[in-house]
This record gives C-alpha cells, sequence and structure tokens, in this order.
C-alpha cells in the first residue's frame, strides 16, 4: 500500500482534492479559506501589541493555524515518509533555457543553488530574487486583500469580481515575468 503512495499522482488529483476544501469549508462553518491571512494570526497571536491591525480575536479563526500545521505535517509525510526513489524529472527545455544562465538542474532538486542559497543570497541575482521578490509577494499578498490560494481557490467558487480581477493580474504579472523579467534577472 505505501509503494502507490510512494509514487508520483497525477497532479489533477491535487486540484479536486483542492477543489473539494472548498464546500467542505463553506458547509461545515461559511469559512473562508486562504493562506496569507494565517501570518496575521500568528503575529496577532505571538505580538500583541498597540497595533489596531492585530487587534482583533485571533482565536475565532484558530481553525486556520491548524489547516496550517496540517499543511506542514504532511510536507513533513511526503519529503520523509512517502519520498519518491525517483530523482527530479526537470524538463529538458527548462534545462536548456537555463543552461546559458549558469543553473544547473541535474540533481539540484526543486531548489538550484545557483539562486537559492546563502551563498546566492550575497549575489545581486540572489538578493533580488529572495528579499526583493520575498518583499513584492508579501506587499502584493496584502495590497491585494489575499494570495493566490485564497483569490483563486476561494475567491472564485464564492464568484467575487475582485478575486477574478487578482487571479488574472496574478497570471498576467506571472507572463510578464516569466518572459520578460527573469530572463533580466538571470542574466545578471
Amino acid at each position: 500500500m505505501l509503494e502507490i503512495l510512494k509514487n508520483p499522482w497525477h497532479w489533477s488529483v491535487a486540484g479536486v482534492l483542492i477543489g473539494l476544501t472548498v464546500p467542505v469549508l463553506l458547509l461545515i462553518g461559511n469559512k473562508s479559506f486562504g493562506l496569507s491571512s494565517n501570518l496575521s494570526h500568528i503575529c496577532a497571536a505571538c505580538f500583541p501589541a498597540n497595533i489596531p491591525f492585530f487587534k482583533y480575536d485571533w482565536k475565532k479563526e484558530i481553525w486556520n493555524l491548524f489547516f496550517v500545521g496540517g499543511i506542514i505535517i504532511g510536507a513533513f509525510i511526503a519529503a520523509f515518509v512517502l519520498k519518491n526513489p525517483n530523482s527530479l524529472a526537470v524538463n529538458p527545455a527548462l534545462t536548456q533555457d537555463l543552461a546559458p544562465y549558469g543553473i544547473q538542474t541535474e540533481n539540484a532538486g526543486l531548489l538550484p543553488t545557483e539562486i537559492f542559497s546563502m551563498e546566492s543570497l550575497l549575489t545581486l541575482r540572489g538578493f533580488i530574487f529572495m528579499v526583493v521578490g520575498g518583499f513584492l509577494v508579501g506587499f502584493g499578498t496584502r495590497y491585494a486583500g489575499g494570495c493566490t490560494s485564497g483569490h483563486s481557490i476561494m475567491g472564485l467558487s464564492t464568484l467575487q469580481i475582485s478575486s477574478l480581477i487578482a487571479t488574472i493580474c496574478f497570471m498576467v504579472g506571472g507572463f510578464l515575468a516569466t518572459y520578460f523579467i527573469l530572463p533580466l534577472i538571470l542574466a545578471l
């Protein structure tokens, strides 16, 4: 039985399981799904300061923190218990596209060390990827009123126009970054 779980599943299985979370959350308690709001809940619980943004009853949203805990436990189980014995298969076209930038995808795992490592952080390219990129993701999440999972999964399923606009902007921004901005940063 464990061998069946260790083999990679088709991506559509995860899509269906994620899609099923929405009606369950809505039916059980009129709950809204989103991961970025959990950082606010953690800050409100751990750092009760005189910041008006964190002055709310975070205990009403504690179920969401258990949800995040489940994601962490699930990731641990997937990484260590159900680890795929095969090496990560990277599309040959991606390997070919990244080679001129000095990025090795063979045996790199999910994160190439030429981009994601402490040594890389001290380079301009690594700083832009990790620090500037992290800031932009955090700022964009707050500015958009939620993250991709909140808008694209929960917001679209509840027919919110703002989530449709946010999801379209996420996709357009991703395409622009991939085809125009990413090559400029990789060339640094």
